[in-house]
């Protein structure tokens, strides 16, 4: 139950903290407007959009896991300083999520090799956060990638990616769990990273255990 209940809530944290730092890279590049609508804050009721924060993420943190990003911060681009101040509002979430990373990397080079205590929620947790910044860095809508990308590419290229749009999230989704070449290959890339920061495996497996079954 201690893992369940650290796992959720440091995931709706990490949420609230990585809309947080789109709003305030936004703040300063120019979009004022984020302070009258209350996005410079952790709350995370000022982030909830019904699907991409609530739906979508909690479906597959139940379904599999797999630490799909959510939030939903609405940006005046319009009012942001030029095209590198629209590419560095994208990435914000994702760098908040790898600042995560950071932080519990180094926590959890003090956990002890047992079960018990808030460790294996935190070491499932850090692979979490991993997912995140990989999945957000795909180079397509709606995810920040792309929006990183999006105001360098021509008009041209946009009105062909307009009527997919909405639609381009499930074929990721559906990518990452039908295809097998692409889940093995986004399998690995989250694995690969979690043993460069030193993430301790057995924790990890204890935490994924004890999510799923409330221990």
């Amino acid at each position: 139950m201690l893992t369940f209940f650290v796992v959720l809530i440091g995931w709706i944290f990490s949420l609230s903290f990585h809309e947080f730092s789109h709003a305030l890279v936004a703040y300063y590049g120019g979009d004022t407007s984020v302070r009258e609508k209350g996005y410079l804050t952790f709350n995370p009721l000022k982030y909830t959009h019904p699907v991409y924060s609530i739906a979508l993420p909690l479906l597959f943190l139940f379904m599999g896991g797999i630490g799909l990003p959510g939030g939903a911060v609405y940006i005046e681009t319009w009012r942001l300083r030029g095209p590198k101040w629209r590419s560095a509002v994208s990435l914000a979430g994702p760098a908040a999520n790898f600042i995560l990373i950071i932080v519990l990397a180094f926590i959890l080079q003090f956990a002890p090799s047992t079960s018990t205590g808030i460790f294996p929620g935190l070491a499932f947790l850090a692979l979490l956060q991993i997912y995140a910044v990989i999945l957000n860095l795909i180079p397509v809508p709606p995810f920040d990638g792309f929006g990183a990308i999006e105001p360098y590419l021509s008009q041209e290229i946009l009105d062909k990616i307009e009527p997919i749009r909405g639609m381009m999230i499930w074929v990721v989704i559906a990518a990452l769990w039908y295809v097998p070449s692409v889940s093995e290959a986004f399998s690995t890339l989250i694995f690969s990273i979690a043993q460069f920061f030193n993430f301790p495996f057995d924790l990890i497996a204890i935490g994924y255990q004890q999510f799923f079954f409330w221990k």
